[in-house]
């Protein structure tokens, strides 16, 4: 019996030559073991390609942990912001919709991943045009989010463009994923029937976390050795809402409480959040650049317990999938989390403590409240977010949901 055929397409899909690697990647790997044929589809170009060089010289199509992985050519744009990244989902749609003339074949299934809405046109024609079954999969939800952290209006003609795509694709796609929660009720007000919606969350790969390495002395020696610290490891931008993190730290700095606060990485934020820390004189706050990967759970472990935050938002009201979360969860430490949002996985899985968004009041007592905890109490919190990430989250795990997911399609196909 010949291997079912799944094209997974991502504008936005890398391997970590150029990239994070992250869910396609991951996904695709333990799709092969199952016995599926995979291809994963990206742009040559984006944003959040790392590496400009490597990126320009690789093959089109190659062969990478047993999937094979096409880059669609396309033109190069600065940051997120760049208003050629437009012209750029136009093109990759196009490119899509001739995918079986490119590759000489047809897929079985296709997922079509967001958050770039355009090319789910594309995808649905090949779908049509092939006769294959189509998963839209929703990682964030547009035009929702542009006009939630954008401030763009619903009447804005663009905007409304992009609405009639994702109404559209609720209609017409044979199931509809997220990796959120929640998103399955804003879905159902669009119109997608609650029978073709399934919850498959952002995941880990459990292999690559066992892959550890030590820290540089220079980075090593400047995480504080005494008192309570917390840490922080990821991007620093808007979205992460640290200013009230160091709003926290000054709060405890005043109390003379011997609590620290240890922000790992990068980001457009990170100037700004080291001179409030500067000007306020905080003692207290230890800013590293960003380490490798596998440097990560090094970092955590020298720490007490991780910080994640959010703003103050109703486009949480979904759920959340931060991949950062799982690097924490996996640690074993306990988690304060800013948060005031729905579907709270550290509230679900007695990982931690949720207190507010943004309220630096709270994140100082959260912050005070685990100091305060016994050892064996930290460490319950952190083996229940353990095990929990393990069960659920590892990418083993969530290939087999959509295993299961492809065979009633196509049991419905008459496969």
């Amino acid at each position: 019996m010949s291997k079912k055929r799944v094209w997974i397409i991502n504008q936005y899909a890398s391997l970590p030559s150029t990239g994070i690697g992250g869910r396609h990647r991951d996904l695709s790997r333990e799709l092969v073991k199952l016995g599926y044929e995979v291809t994963l589809v990206a742009s040559r170009w984006t944003h959040l390609v790392r590496d400009a060089v490597v990126a320009g010289c690789a093959p089109e199509s190659e062969v990478f942990e047993g999937f094979r992985f096409l880059r669609l050519p396309s033109s190069q744009y600065e940051h997120a912001h760049d208003k050629r990244r437009i012209w750029n989902w136009f093109v990759f749609a196009f490119q899509v919709r001739q995918l079986d003339k490119r590759l000489g074949q047809k897929p079985d299934i296709i997922v079509y991943s967001s958050p770039s809405l355009i090319g789910y046109l594309g995808a649905y024609r090949l779908a049509r045009r092939c006769g294959a079954k189509l998963i839209f999969e929703v990682r964030d939800i547009w035009p929702l989010t542009f006009m939630e952290v954008g401030g763009y209006t619903r009447r804005h003609p663009f905007i409304r463009f992009l609405q009639w795509i994702e109404n559209f694709a609720y209609r017409t796609a044979d199931h509809t994923t997220s990796n959120l929660e929640g998103a399955g009720s804003h879905m159902r007000e669009r119109g997608l029937p609650a029978s073709r919606f399934s919850w498959i969350p952002n995941g880990f790969s459990l292999e690559e976390l066992r892959q550890v390495e030590a820290l540089p002395e220079e980075v090593a020696s400047r995480i504080p050795r005494h008192g309570f610290r917390i840490v922080y490891a990821g991007t620093m931008g808007t979205a992460n809402a640290l200013e009230s993190l160091v709003a926290a730290a000054k709060l405890l700095l005043d109390k003379g409480a011997n609590i620290h606060f240890v922000l790992v990485g990068n980001g457009r934020s990170k100037p700004d959040l080291e001179a409030q820390a500067k000007a306020a004189r905080l003692g207290n706050i230890v800013f590293l650049d960003a380490v490798s990967r596998t440097q990560v759970q090094s970092v955590l472990q020298r720490c007490d317990a991780c910080f994640i935050g959010w703003k103050d938002s109703s486009l949480y009201d979904h759920g959340i999938a931060a991949n950062k979360l799982f690097d924490y969860l996996y640690s074993g430490k306990p988690i304060l989390h800013a948060f005031s949002g729905r579907f709270d996985p550290v509230a679900s899985y007695g990982a931690g403590i949720t207190v507010p968004a943004e309220n630096s009041e709270a994140i100082a007592g959260g912050a005070l409240q685990l100091s305060y905890m016994s050892e064996e109490e930290l460490q319950a919190m952190g083996e229940s977010g353990r095990q929990a990430a393990i069960n659920c989250h590892e990418y083993a795990v969530l290939a087999k949901k959509y295993d299961d997911l492809f065979n009633q399609l196509l049991r419905g196909r008459g496969h």
